[in-house]
């Protein structure tokens, strides 16, 4: 198997593409066409209401929830951009630099806007919206509202990055800008033109629709995820792109073809009997990134704990215990360098953003702290999203935040436990048991009959026929009726009922 590859699974409900970096599975993207997120999506929308005290405004554009949008995320005349921080940004996220304006000042209840999706819906959020609008090619980014050029801070030749500001600037409309992508750098100028001719036309068409038509709507979706994956990803780097359903292939050879056409041969069709998936080994390592415990190959462990304001991991020395001639601080230091490298591996694969505690193992050396802090900088390089850490501190942990733009793998692979309802633990049967002779003991004087009668789960019936008999026999003296327990099969093991011969009760 190629060291780098994306491989694409097709040919089912869902879209997956996987990007695999030095045989190491990286990234996973999943979009299932029903599902289908709405981020690059350009709207014409309608200001439904506007919260001065948050600086932000609710904006109907047509989906399920509306959208959120921030006064820093308004265009207005004359905006400028932070230059510092769009020329390391391939993608192109215009943002105003300095205080922005009043949003009461900005828009009004009623307006129609023309907007863009930077981040689809997470949780009960709507998505957040911006007015200005990117549109992304292949070697550059259309930025129709910001008056700005911007040169990927990767590339690193001045004669190139010369180049490309002179040919970027010859095309440019007046008061719109372009940020030049990394890929772009040994790109030719006829390439560069056609990428920025072509944008040009996208743009002119979406101002026609937005004439033609009432808010909401949609006026502009952004190309489906294989095509999105490969025109950001495919470069001299990569290897192969293989492909299991031949009309996605098809499709894919011709969107090369046309914007990409030195790298048609990278195409290949899938011919191989198993799933695509299974046979590059990516099923495995999607399941293992569902999990809370990950094993380090030095016998350690890492623990993820996700929660809604942020992800704590913990990291385990486990079996570790050194080699021969190590001293602990050496072992731990040692365990905690592999865990650095797994740790950035493993945001970018589950895609977690937001903030992130990490709690590495103590180190009493501040020198063995600094290196570690160095190892989890270098391997955080990788990741494009933008990620921001604190140092280690004495007792080992790290802050951090990394940028978040969808729902990360676990929330969008999973749903709440049907038992548990989400919570990850159950009442035990002993704490069943004791509340249901509280329950007793209550309602009993309330009850007609001289019996009363429980249903609850095996587990708990079995505990309350057996080894907690004395208690319940006491509960019988106590109020003087009768007590019969029965097991249901079909009960949750917290779920319970209690009757007399006339009356039910929850």
């Amino acid at each position: 198997m190629s060291d780098s590859v994306i491989v694409v699974s097709g040919d089912g409900p869902e879209t997956r593409v996987a990007l695999i970096e030095n045989g190491i599975l990286s990234e996973l993207y999943i979009e299932r066409e029903r599902e289908r997120g709405t981020v690059g999506n350009v709207y014409k929308g309608k200001v439904l209401r506007v919260l001065p005290g948050m600086q932000a405004a609710f904006v109907d554009i047509g989906e399920e929830k509306a959208a959120f949008l921030y006064a820093g995320d308004i265009a207005t005349g004359g905006a400028t951009v932070d230059r510092a921080s769009e020329e390391d940004d391939d993608e192109g996220m215009p943002r105003r630099s300095g205080k922005p304006g009043d949003i009461a000042d900005l828009v009004r209840p009623g307006q129609e806007i023309l907007v863009q999706v930077v981040k689809d819906p997470i949780s009960s959020k709507g998505a957040r919206i911006t007015t200005y609008i990117s549109l992304p090619g292949r070697n550059v980014v259309f930025m129709p509202t910001v008056s700005h050029i911007g040169i990927s801070r990767r590339i690193g030749s001045e004669r190139h990055r010369k180049r490309l500001r002179r040919l970027v600037d010859q095309m440019r409309p007046p008061g719109a800008g372009f940020i030049v992508r990394t890929v772009a750098e040994h790109a030719s100028n006829g390439q560069v033109r056609g990428d920025m001719d072509y944008l040009l036309r996208l743009w002119a068409n979406i101002k026609v629709n937005e004439r033609m038509h009432r808010a909401p709507v949609l006026l502009y979706r952004d190309l489906n995820l294989m095509l999105r994956v490969v025109r950001d990803n495919l470069s001299p780097e990569l290897d192969r792109v293989i492909v299991d359903d031949r009309v996605e292939h098809d499709r894919l050879v011709r969107f090369v073809s046309a914007f990409m056409p030195d790298y048609v041969d990278k195409i290949e069709l899938y011919s191989g009997r198993e799933p695509i998936f299974d046979g590059y080994g990516i099923e495995a390592e999607i399941n293992r990134a569902l999990e809370r415990k990950v094993p380090l190959k030095s016998g350690g462990s890492l623990i993820f704990d996700q929660g809604e304001a942020l992800t704590a991991i913990d990291v385990n020395t486990g079996k570790f215990v050194g080699s021969k001639g190590k001293t602990l601080e050496e072992t731990i230091t040692q365990t905690n360098l592999e865990a650095a490298a797994e740790i950035a591996d493993q945001l970018r694969l589950r895609n977690l953003g937001g903030l992130v505690i990490i709690d590495f193992i103590d180190m009493d050396k501040e020198s063995n702290r600094r290196k570690v802090y160095r190892k989890l900088q270098e391997s955080l390089r990788r990741d494009r999203a933008k990620a921001h850490i604190t140092k280690i501190s004495e007792m080992g942990l790290v802050e951090m935040s990394r940028k978040r733009t969808k729902e990360s793998l676990l929330r969008l692979l999973t749903a709440p436990c049907e038992t548990c309802k989400g919570k990850g633990y159950t009442k035990s049967s002993s704490s069943i048991c004791y509340e249901i002779l509280r329950e007793i003991r209550r309602e009993a004087p309330h009850m007609a009959g001289d019996t009363v009668i429980v249903q609850a789960s095996p587990a708990v019936a079995d505990l309350m026929n057996g080894p907690e008999t004395a208690a319940v026999d006491n509960m019988v003296k106590r109020i003087q009726k009768g007590i019969e327990v029965h097991g249901r099969r079909d009960f949750h093991i917290e779920h319970y009922e209690i009757r007399s011969k006339t009356k039910m009760r929850d």
